[in-house]
């Protein structure tokens, strides 16, 4: 697979490289910033909102490989509720000694999807289904007329927490994860009750078993959480599992997902389209280079039918 995306990559991402470096370098933290044009097709938005990308089945594929997805390290891609803005995580630098990682937007704009460093790293961004909130963990940035705001703070007992995701229903229901070094990780939940949080709560054993449960997603109605863990005593390997609600309201016995989202690679961070139409996720794709010190990871995506077709 690596040897193939070479290739179609290599121009691309010596592009994406300078670019990132150079407005890193000037430190821009505005959402509204130009970046580089990216070609797509003639048409609308509406037409095309996957960045112009050729739509998969169930069998996963690399999300716009050369455009989002390169030979470096990229996780985390979400759409806004309008599908007209993409973010993700990029790790930039062709040594492990001088690579970082920057916070990156695709936007379209004036019938064109624009690409953008709009910081470093500030957390794994989750768009509330209202398309009001971008969450980042234990903070979050509110919309307003001028694009994002700067990023506060949710405050107790959040803020002392190792939150990696927290992703949001449309009722307000957080889920995240708490992530420890030992891998005795808690995925945890709290709701808006008549308008007031309450104190987050462990998620039931149906979820939390194992070791290093990470990136829940919630679904926006809330029939359903995905999450990544360790259900097995051999080598560290993270795969996806989903839970339904069930009609008394429990949670079910967790679902692995199928053979062609959980490799022998680790698989994490899955999260589902706004529009609720695909599955995207990320997977450990090996070393670019034997001397390099991590693996490559890539985005991939795949039609959210491959959950339904889990539903009980």
């Amino acid at each position: 697979m690596i040897e193939k995306l070479k290739t179609i990559k290599k121009a691309h991402f010596t592009l994406t490289l300078i670019t990132a470096l150079f407005l890193n370098a000037c430190n821009t933290k505005k959402e509204n910033s130009k970046g580089n044009d990216v070609p797509t097709a003639e048409s609308s938005v509406t037409e095309s909102p996957y960045l112009g990308q050729k739509l998969p089945g169930l069998t996963p594929e690399i999300f716009a490989p050369g455009l989002v997805s390169t030979l470096n390290w990229e996780i985390g891609g979400v759409f806004t509720p309008d599908m007209k803005e993409f973010y993700f995580i990029r790790e930039i630098g062709e040594t492990d000694d001088d690579k970082k990682q920057v916070f990156m937007a695709f936007q379209y704009r004036d019938g064109r999807w624009q690409e953008s460093v709009i910081s470093p790293r500030v957390g794994q961004a989750f768009i509330s289904p209202d398309g009001k909130t971008m969450h980042l963990g234990r903070r979050y940035k509110e919309r307003t007329e001028n694009g994002w705001s700067d990023i506060k703070s949710l405050g107790a007992p959040y803020k002392d927490m190792p939150i990696m995701r927290l992703t949001a229903s449309s009722k307000g229901t957080y889920a995240f994860d708490e992530a420890t070094e030992s891998g005795n990780s808690v995925l945890r939940y709290s709701r808006l009750i008549n308008g007031e949080r309450e104190e987050p709560k462990p998620f039931p054993k149906e979820i939390n078993t194992g070791k290093y449960n990470a990136h829940p997603f919630i679904a926006a109605d809330e029939s359903y959480v995905l999450w990544d863990g360790q259900r097995n005593d051999g080598p560290r390997n993270a795969e996806i599992y989903v839970s339904f609600r069930q009609q008394d309201g429990s949670w079910g016995e967790a679902i692995k997902l199928g053979d062609k989202i959980n490799t022998s690679a680790s698989e994490f961070g899955a999260r589902v389209t706004p529009d609720g139409k695909y599955l995207f996720f990320n997977r450990n794709v090996g070393k670019v280079k034997p001397t390099d010190k991590y693996s490559n990871t890539d985005i991939f995506w795949v039609d959210a039918q491959v959950i339904e077709n889990l539903r009980p």
